[in-house]
């Protein structure tokens, strides 16, 4: 089979390997789309995950069961489905809380060992979730919903009416359709680019730039402030958004070593929460229905279908203008 192939720390290829036979408990899928995390950047990097190389990368994939393993008799071949990337131990008190997705030993599909930027991919039969006639493109983003539905089960509140998010890539838009679906009524997205600030305006939300006089006003009175750039100078601003009682969300992947400060007395005084998410906890059915629910919608975040070799190029060269969800399509 063809995959992209990280050989070992900030090296990337297009390659033949074997192809991978169904274990006990374990399935093969054909796979039909996958798509690109900036995870699958830091994992190239060395600066997420057990750094396993050699690796193929990917952990947002949807595709077809091929081949069935002995003892499997959940999954059929034919069977269209999504992967669940995470693999846990299923014996740490993490793990017992049923909090699989913080496991002190937690692995992934794409991060500690193979993913789906390959045409075949070996996974538990557990891992797999049908996903009926969705269209691949659309169930390989149960991934990113999953995390997105993670984060909003640890941050939302029925009495939440308004949401500020900074940062519109495709995290950030994905976040804000889940809170409408969820019944926040106004949601507003803070972003520079021109192009994603008018998708947010097509989806329903409204959105405003960095500095736009409107957003002065909103100072200390939103109920659900996030962020989703993963920046710390964003976050340490986004702070002085959350309303008195109101929830800061913490969704966009800082550098381990960024730092932001924090005044104890006003997280006090103000009541505040601050909450952070982290991927998915065994939610992809969930994520399906969301996904059959906005398929219009999350159609228009797939901004480019590559082959193998064009995402490699990604890899290499960084993302293209105006990218929002990059998907390899077999």
């Amino acid at each position: 089979m063809r995959a992209i192939r990280f050989p070992e720390q900030n090296a990337i290829e297009v390659t033949e390997l074997s192809d991978p036979a169904a274990s006990p408990g374990e399935v093969v899928v054909q796979v039909r789309a996958s798509g690109l995390c900036h995870t699958d950047i830091e994992v190239l990097k060395g600066n997420y995950g057990t750094g396993a190389y050699p690796l193929v990368p990917g952990h947002e994939y949807a595709g077809v069961v091929v081949e069935v393993g002995p003892e499997v008799e959940s999954v059929a071949i034919g069977d269209r489905v999504a992967i669940d990337p995470n693999l846990n131990c299923g014996n740490c008190v993490n793990c017992g809380k049923g909090w699989v997705h913080l496991c002190d030993a937690l692995g992934a599909y794409g991060v500690t060992t193979n993913g789906g930027f390959a045409e075949l991919s070996a996974v538990n039969a557990d891992a797999v979730h049908s996903i009926g006639d969705l269209p691949f493109e659309l169930a390989a983003l149960a991934e990113p919903i999953g995390c997105v539905l993670n984060g909003v089960d640890m941050a939302y509140e029925p009495h939440q009416r308004h949401a500020l998010i900074f940062g519109a890539g495709p995290m950030g838009l994905l976040l804000g359709l889940v809170l409408q679906a969820r019944g926040i009524g106004e949601v507003t997205i803070v972003e520079p680019a021109d192009a994603r600030r008018n998708l947010a305006t097509t989806l329903g939300m409204s959105a405003l730039a960095p500095g736009d006089i409107d957003l002065h006003g909103m100072a200390q009175s939103i109920d659900y402030v996030a962020d989703a750039t993963g920046r710390a100078n964003v976050v340490a601003d986004a702070l002085g958004y959350v309303a008195p009682g109101g929830t800061f969300h913490m969704f966009g992947v800082c550098p381990p070593s960024a730092r932001v400060e924090l005044s104890p007395f006003d997280i006090f005084r103000r009541q505040l929460r601050i909450v952070g998410s982290h991927s998915l906890n065994r939610n992809i059915p969930e994520s399906l229905k969301i996904v059959q629910e906005l398929q219009p919608e999350l159609d228009q975040l797939v901004s480019h279908r590559l082959s193998l070799d064009e995402m490699a190029d990604v890899f290499h060269d960084g993302l293209p203008a105006n990218a929002l969800k990059l998907q390899v399509t077999l």
